[in-house]
């Protein structure tokens, strides 16, 4: 039996000689693993061991012997407790490089075609990305109420002064409407009674258009001064387009309930994305970094070298963006999404931009696929896939193999999930290329566009 080199609330030096999936430095004792969070490849570091287990151990930096050149000064007060950008330390290019290889770590042990990963697209400007801000409402030890971000790993709410990624209106706009709460006495939830009313702040910024969209979220009907709260916030800021109170009345970490009242405007706002405009209601979900996706699409739909004999699958359409993306080249476009408000958002925007050449579904796609294939004979030439964290289900897969389409494109936002799927293709298809881009700045999150060309012998 091998011994376990290292013990809890011992201190050590180590070499970091490689960084994870999610950033974290990676060390090794006597062939030991251990994850040090906040190192960077290349340091040589003091640390605490803080927890053991059989294969690996997990330390803190106390003191940086030797620090890596990509070492950058934290701009952010907040960052190491909130959790939200966990590379913000490290300078942006090299950000880029770490995803970049974390990707080719996982095709190196998941896939035969050892295909090199393309370098990690990144963005001119990385800071206030973010067109979506989500603020939980709490009490601080004074008991007064305070909007922030979530701890990570808990629901400790921290208070922040200036966020670098979330759009800087969102957070004035927020802090405007805890005010009001502060002065106007209206209460606050509590998550461990149930009780108290105002839970979170969700704001959507068209970042083209500048149009706002304020949801409340409320655990009941009723805000009091509700008019005043709507006529101060709009004239303070007159690009809300629309503001919308949310009730979620249920105990639970879902920030959005399912009933949506319009107290202003007509609940949704629009933004522009390539050559369409889309309608972005509360509830549906719109690219969090616009900048990027229209990249992405734009890279998923060049790859895919659609015609205008081609029928493509959009599957896991969303509110059709990509489609209309695609509509464009082809002779017809099918998109299939869960979510049914995401498909009458999608119809919606097909009207919007005079798209007549698409057909959206709403339906699990596992069995969409099926009857689309199997009941109603329709054979797609080009397959797009945007599948959500837990990647493809068998069955998809299987159909994807049975018709066996010329081109497919396969969209990812977990490159574990795609390394495991492309597995299950690779016989049948050249995968010709894998491109990461990088939609969320500083956080260990990495979007990749994969291009697989049905194989000649096949």
């Amino acid at each position: 039996m091998n011994l376990v080199p290292v013990e809890k609330n011992k201190e050590y030096i180590v070499k970091i000689i490689d960084n994870g999936f999610e950033g974290e430095g990676i060390a090794k004792i006597d062939n030991f693993t251990i994850f040090v969070s906040g190192a960077i490849k290349g340091e040589t570091v003091k640390i605490l061991i803080l927890k053991v287990l059989s294969s690996h151990a997990y330390g803190k930096i106390l003191e940086f012997i030797e620090k890596a050149d990509s070492r950058q000064s934290e701009d952010c007060e907040t960052y190491k407790r909130c959790g939200g950008c966990n590379l913000r330390h490290i300078k942006y290019e090299d950000t880029l490089k770490i995803k970049q290889n974390a990707v080719q770590s996982l095709v190196n042990k998941t896939l035969k075609n050892k295909i090199e990963v393309k370098e990690t697209i990144g963005m001119e400007n990385p800071l206030y990305y973010r067109n979506k801000a989500q603020y939980p409402i709490g009490l601080n030890k004074e008991n007064e109420p305070i909007m922030g971000v979530f701890a990570q790993r808990t629901h400790e709410i921290i208070p922040i002064n200036k966020c670098f990624i979330q759009s800087p209106i969102s957070e004035e706009i927020a802090k405007y409407i805890v005010e009001f709460i502060k002065e106007n006495k209206i209460s606050v939830y509590n998550e461990k009674t149930g009780k108290g009313l105002f839970r979170h702040i969700v704001i959507k910024v068209g970042i083209k258009t500048n149009e706002i969209m304020c949801i409340l979220v409320i655990n009941g009907n009723k805000i009091p001064k509700e008019n005043l709260l709507v006529s101060n916030l709009t004239h303070k800021y007159p690009n809300i387009k629309t503001i919308v109170k949310n009730i979620n009345t249920k105990n639970t970490n879902v920030i959005l309930g399912n009933e949506n009242n319009i107290i202003f405007g007509d609940g949704y706002i629009k933004d522009i994305l390539g050559d369409y405009t889309f309608k972005i209601s509360p509830l549906s979900f719109y690219q969090v970094n616009p900048v990027q996706a229209e990249k992405l699409y734009n890279i998923g739909v060049e790859a895919a070298k659609i015609t205008k004999n081609d029928v493509v699958f959009d599957l896991y359409c969303g509110i059709g963006t990509i489609s209309l993306f695609m509509a464009k080249f082809a002779k017809k476009v099918y998109g299939v999404e869960i979510v049914e408000q995401a498909i009458i958002d999608a119809n919606e925007n097909a009207r919007l931009n005079d798209v007549n050449n698409v057909e959206f579904i709403a339906g699990d796609t596992e069995f969409i696929l099926d009857e689309l294939i199997n009941c109603k004979n329709i054979i797609p030439n080009v397959v797009m896939v945007d599948p959500p964290r837990k990647g493809l289900d068998n069955n998809s897969i299987d159909n994807i193999l049975k018709i066996r389409p010329n081109r497919f494109v396969y969209i990812s936002c977990n490159p574990a999930t795609l390394a495991r799927d492309l597995a299950k293709f690779e016989d049948v298809y050249d995968i010709v290329e894998i491109q990461p881009v990088d939609m969320f700045p500083f956080t260990s999150h990495v979007e990749c566009v994969s291009v697989l060309n049905l194989k000649k012998t096949v």
